[in-house]
C-alpha cells in the first residue's frame, strides 16, 4: 500500500477515542468515523512506521451492530455523534472494552471492575450546547450548528438532533433566520473578519430555565435589542431566564468573553440534583447531562463510602456539585478549588442556598492553591478537565497522603497517564466503574477509587544503574501531544514537534538530537514563526516548564 491507494477492509474494533481499525494486506489500518463490523472503502493518506491511516470514502456494507432507524438526518456530515448508528447496547460494550484495554495496556492493576452504567436516556440529554456560525460550503449561505466532520471551517445547520432539547432547535432556527435576513456575516477564522462566532444555549433539566449567550466580535452590524426580542417571542417549552451578548476578538476558535452584556433576565440558570439546588453561570462548568450526573455522582458517593466526620478536598470542583453532596452526607469539612472565579462564586452561593456550612470553595489553579491548604484530608476527590491533572499538581496531591482518592475522569487516556503515577507512588486501584454520560458520542466518564497501600517500615536497599533506565518519561512535565493540544485550544494554531523542540531548546530544555538537527548537512530546517513561538511559550509556562 502507498499514499492515495484506495482499499477495502472490514473494521475490527475501535480504540479510544475514535481510532477504528481493520487489516489490509496484513497491515493494520486506522479509519476514523467507522464502527466494528462495517466493510468500508478508504483512501490511504498517511503511511509511517507507527501505522497506516486512511480516510473513509464509503461504507460498502453496514455492520450487524448498527441500528436501522433513529438517526438524525445529517449524521453522515455532522461531527457531533460518532456512534450515531451503533445500537446502544453495542455502544456500551465498545466503551467498556476501550477503557479496559487502555488500563490493561498500561499495567494498571484493578481490584474490582464494576462495568458500565447506561445513561438514563439516549436522546435529548444535553443541557448545554455550543453552536458555531459559518457556512456549509465555501462562500455559501450562513449556517449555524455543528462543525462538519473532518472539517475545520464548514458548519452543518441542525435541522434535527437526537441528543439536544427541542427548544435548542427552535432557538437555532430563529437565530439563523434573524441573521440571514440582515445579512450579518460570520467571523472568518482565516481572515479574522466578520461578526458571528458562537451561540451557547444552556437549560436546566429540572427547572426548564434557559440561558442564551450570543458570542460575536466587537464588529456588531445589527441591533442587539431586536435579537433579544426575537428570542423572547419564540414558542418554547421552557422559559428563557437570561440572554447575554459576549464579545470575543481573540484569534482562537473557542468560546470565551472579553466583555459580556446582559440583554435580558439574569446571567445564570438554576438546576437541581438530588435535593440540592445549583446556580449555574454562563461560563461555569456543570455536567452537561443532568439526569446522568445524578447517576455519576451516585457512583462517586458509593466509592467515597461513609464520609461522616471526614475532611474532604474537592479539586477541580466547578460549581461545587460533588463537594456539596459530600457535605450533605455529613463530612466534617469540604474544601473545593476551581480555576474559574465565577464558578467559585456560584459554588459558595449554592452552599448557602443549600444551608451547608461545612464547605468552602476557593478560586485559583489547583497547582498553586493546594499549597495553601493546611488541613489533612481523609478523602480527596478530583474531577479534572480533559487534559487530566497537571503534571506538577499530581505530585502535590499525592503528597497529602490521603488514605483514599476518588478520581472522576472524562477522558480515559488522561486518566491512565495519571493512574500510572498514582500506582508508582503506592496507591492501589480498588474499583473502576464507567458511566455512559454521552450516548452516541465517543465520550465516557470513568470513576476510580484509589487507596493508599500500607508502606513497609523496614528499610530496603535497592541498587540500580541509571544507564539501564529509560529516563525519557522524567525529563519534561508535559508531552508533545499535551503541548500541541494546549496550543490548539488556546490559539487555534497547529504546531509541529520540531517547532516545540526549537522553543524548548531556546529556554534551555534539552531535546533529542533528531528533533533539532536536519537529516543532512545541506537540508533546510524550517524555523518556528513568531506567532507559533508565542503560543508554544504560553503552553510551556502553563505546564510549569519555564
Amino acid at each position: 500500500m502507498k499514499k492515495k491507494d484506495e482499499i477495502i477492509l472490514e473494521i475490527q474494533d475501535v480504540n479510544f477515542p475514535n481510532k477504528a481499525y481493520g487489516y489490509c494486506e496484513g497491515e493494520k489500518v486506522i479509519v476514523k468515523n467507522t464502527v466494528p463490523g462495517q466493510k468500508v472503502k478508504a483512501q490511504v493518506f498517511k503511511k509511517k512506521s507507527s501505522g497506516i491511516e486512511a480516510r473513509l470514502m464509503e461504507i460498502v456494507e453496514h455492520s450487524p451492530l448498527e441500528r436501522t432507524d433513529g438517526m438524525c438526518s445529517h449524521y453522515e456530515l455532522c461531527g457531533g455523534c460518532t456512534y450515531q448508528t451503533l445500537r446502544h447496547e453495542e455502544e456500551l460494550k465498545l466503551k467498556e472494552r476501550q477503557v479496559k484495554r487502555l488500563l490493561e495496556n498500561a499495567n494498571i492493576h484493578i481490584g474490582s471492575w464494576e462495568g458500565i452504567v447506561p445513561a438514563p436516556s439516549e436522546t435529548g440529554y444535553r443541557n448545554k450546547c455550543e453552536f458555531s456560525f459559518g457556512d456549509e460550503e465555501k462562500d455559501g449561505a450562513l449556517a449555524l450548528g455543528m462543525r462538519k466532520r473532518m472539517s475545520y471551517y464548514e458548519v452543518v445547520t441542525l435541522k434535527d438532533c437526537n441528543i439536544i432539547d427541542k427548544d435548542y432547535l427552535k432557538i437555532v432556527e430563529g437565530t439563523l433566520a434573524f441573521f440571514q435576513e440582515r445579512n450579518v456575516p460570520f467571523y472568518h477564522k482565516a481572515r479574522h473578519d466578520g461578526c458571528l462566532r458562537h451561540l451557547v444555549v444552556r437549560k436546566g433539566a429540572a427547572t426548564g430555565e434557559i440561558l442564551v449567550n450570543l458570542v460575536t466580535s466587537s464588529e456588531v452590524p445589527f441591533v442587539v435589542e431586536e435579537f433579544k426580542d426575537m428570542l423572547l417571542a419564540l414558542p418554547l417549552e421552557g422559559k428563557i431566564g437570561g440572554i447575554l451578548h459576549s464579545v470575543n476578538d481573540g484569534l482562537a476558535d473557542v468560546v470565551k468573553s472579553d466583555e459580556m452584556h446582559l440583554l435580558y433576565g439574569r446571567d445564570y440558570f438554576m438546576e437541581k440534583l438530588f435535593d440540592l439546588e445549583f446556580k449555574v453561570s454562563v461560563y461555569s462548568f456543570f455536567q452537561t447531562n443532568s439526569a446522568g450526573a445524578e447517576k455519576l455522582y451516585s457512583i462517586v458517593k458509593d466509592f467515597a463510602g461513609d464520609v461522616a466526620n471526614k475532611m474532604v478536598f474537592d479539586l477541580y470542583c466547578g460549581t461545587g456539585t460533588i463537594g456539596q453532596i459530600m457535605a450533605e452526607a455529613g463530612s466534617k469539612k469540604v474544601v473545593g478549588i476551581e480555576l474559574i472565579e465565577e464558578a467559585v462564586v456560584a459554588a459558595n452561593e449554592n452552599a448557602k442556598r443549600n444551608h451547608l456550612e461545612n464547605c468552602t470553595f476557593i478560586a485559583g489553579d489547583v497547582l498553586q492553591k493546594v499549597d495553601e491548604l493546611e488541613d489533612k484530608p481523609d478523602l480527596i476527590i478530583v474531577d479534572p478537565p480533559r487534559d487530566g491533572i497537571h503534571p506538577k499538581a499530581i505530585g502535590k496531591i499525592i503528597g497529602f497522603g490521603a488514605p483514599e482518592i476518588v478520581y472522576v475522569s472524562c477522558k480515559p487516556t488522561s486518566l491512565v497517564r495519571d493512574l500510572e503515577i498514582f500506582q508508582q507512588e503506592g496507591y492501589k486501584v480498588e474499583k473502576v466503574k464507567l458511566m455512559d454520560m454521552f450516548p452516541r458520542t465517543v465520550h465516557v466518564e470513568t470513576v476510580v477509587l484509589l487507596s493508599k497501600g500500607e508502606i513497609n517500615s523496614k528499610k530496603v536497599r535497592v541498587e540500580f544503574s541509571l544507564e539501564d533506565m529509560d529516563m525519557s518519561g522524567f525529563q519534561n512535565d508535559a508531552t508533545y501531544g499535551q503541548i500541541k493540544e494546549r496550543v490548539l485550544q488556546q490559539t487555534g494554531l497547529k504546531v509541529s514537534s520540531l517547532y516545540i523542540a526549537q522553543v524548548k531548546q531556546k529556554y534551555g530544555i534539552i531535546e533529542r538530537e533528531n528533533y533539532n538537527k536536519p537529516k543532512s548537512e545541506n537540508a533546510k530546517q524550517p524555523k518556528c514563526p513568531p506567532e507559533k513561538e508565542a503560543a508554544i511559550t504560553e503552553a510551556l509556562k502553563f505546564f510549569g516548564m519555564i
